[in-house]
């Protein structure tokens, strides 16, 4: 008879998740998994089957919580424009936050993992989209009220705003100056 499992699994999947964002997967050994998440290798091994399973099962998380807060911040009330400027400055307020902030796991593994690995590809994708997709019904409802402009389609708005905000956080990584990315970001509100 098997042994029950004596672990809760999501905080298992967590741990992964903040270890492989933080170090990301090729730099992220089975023995950096062990000790941040208190299950041995062989343990490890037995429940998630290998280090691109359990990475994959991260990137679900990283899923089912921090995408999740982005939907859950522009879908709640309020102007439109104060909830993409909300979702910008509390992106690059987490990726400025100190030496340790990782930027976005999502991006991370983008850039990482997803020209090689379908899978990876397709998680990634789907966070992207998820967004993407609530960033359109988003700005169509500021278009509906007469906040944003109907000269272009909520879609194409939608996706200038995304590259801007994908690209902020990213330069978020490199240049510290809060101000001068928080420019960028006006500047691209405005222009809705």
């Amino acid at each position: 008879m098997a042994r029950p499992r004596k672990f809760d699994e999501t905080s298992v999947v967590t741990a992964a998740m903040e270890t492989f964002w933080r170090r990301g997967y090729e730099a992220t050994s089975t023995r950096d998994l062990s000790a941040s998440t208190g299950l041995g290798q062989s343990s490890l091994y037995n429940v998630f089957g290998d280090k691109r399973e359990l990475y994959l099962r991260a990137l679900r998380r990283y899923y089912e919580t921090y995408t999740a807060e982005q939907i859950a911040l522009l879908e709640r009330p309020g102007a439109v424009k104060d909830r993409l400027r909300d979702l910008i400055v509390q992106a690059l307020d987490a990726d400025l936050a100190g030496p340790d902030a990782s930027g976005c796991f999502s991006i991370n593994a983008s850039v990482e993992r997803a020209d090689s690995d379908d899978a990876v590809r397709e998680e990634v994708r789907r966070h992207f989209s998820t967004v993407e997709r609530a960033l359109t019904e988003t700005i169509a409802r500021g278009q509906d009220s007469g906040e944003i402009s109907g000269e272009r389609t909520a879609e194409t708005l939608a996706r200038q705003f995304l590259s801007t905000y994908y690209g902020l956080r990213v330069l978020a990584r490199i240049q510290k100056d809060r101000t001068a990315l928080l420019g960028v970001a006006e500047s691209v509100i405005s222009s809705l």
